[in-house]
């Protein structure tokens, strides 16, 4: 199951490598595993990438939690929004993500050898082994797993996910989502933040928020953009970090509320209001720096 192989990756060779990042991402996630890595090695000295691989252990512990978290009788919601995505969205996204990979890859070549473990959990002994060994300074978590302690801890600036959601307002899954159809407008983002031992409750560096047209975009695609539009925002906020220089910003008084996956019925609710508006870009949002 765990092997170990050499990947190539991007780099800008003009600029001096001082900051050492390590990626984590899922083997299925190539805007992750080859888009995002690309871009940390054009600013940084990507050390390592840990690729997850999906067990059938793992999947069905995520559908035993989000039914304890939602109900057995909501649970067919949840499967039915799931069936409607694969039969109406998914091959729009997948053409979306393609492109934007052929995007990032033009914009970061090939360039570089970077050490990939290939594991089924970031928490696996051979992972901490492996983080150890490569000693990043940073290390970038996008994966549907929490982290150690022992893991998240290593870093000597810290561990951070690109949360798809503003927390903490919307921790946990599908925060995109979720502020969507709750008609939370200004709260559709991503929130750069540092892993502590809760559940997307660590110090906030930045938040990125979406611009873009909510009458066209899957709430995948919402996910990825909030992400991809603001790779240069991101790495300045990144070297801050490691500078630092970056100070987290004051969430203490807000609402902190965690959600899971999405139901059909809150879809067709998100849709509706939109296609009820006759201006759509009302949903469209302008990048502001947290």
């Amino acid at each position: 199951m765990n092997d170990l192989v050499i990947h190539q990756t991007g780099r800008r060779d003009a600029e001096p490598l001082t900051m050492r990042t390590l990626l984590i991402c899922h083997e299925c996630a190539h805007l992750d595993r080859d888009g995002l890595a690309r871009w940390l090695a054009s600013f940084s000295d990507l050390v390592g990438i840990i690729v997850l691989r999906e067990t059938k252990q793992r999947m069905w512990r995520r559908i035993k939690r989000e039914v304890n978290r939602v109900g057995i009788l909501r649970f067919p919601d949840v499967l039915a929004f799931r069936f409607y995505y694969r039969l109406f969205l998914s091959s729009r996204d997948r053409r979306w993500q393609e492109e934007k990979l052929a995007e990032l890859c033009r914009a970061y070549p090939l360039l570089g050898d970077v050490p990939v473990l290939y594991t089924h959990s970031p928490n696996a002994p051979e992972a901490e082994a492996f983080i150890r060994e490569r000693g990043p300074d940073i290390m970038i978590a996008r994966c549907k797993t929490l982290l150690r302690e022992s893991i998240f801890s290593l870093p000597a600036h810290g561990t951070f996910v690109m949360h798809p959601g503003i927390c903490p307002e919307y921790r946990n899954a599908h925060g995109c989502f979720w502020a969507m159809a709750n008609g939370e407008l200004d709260k559709v983002g991503m929130t750069l933040l540092r892993i502590d031992r809760g559940v997307d409750t660590g110090p906030v560096y930045g938040y990125y928020y979406y611009q873009g047209d909510a009458a066209m975009d899957s709430h995948i695609v919402i996910q990825h953009r909030v992400v991809f539009d603001h790779l240069k925002e991101l790495e300045q906020k990144l070297v801050d970090i490691y500078a630092g220089s970056a100070i987290p910003l004051d969430t203490a008084g807000r609402t902190s509320s965690t959600w899971g996956q999405p139901w059909l019925t809150k879809y067709w609710h998100w849709k509706l209001r939109i296609r009820g508006t006759k201006n759509a870009s009302n949903y469209a949002h302008v990048s502001r720096r947290g």
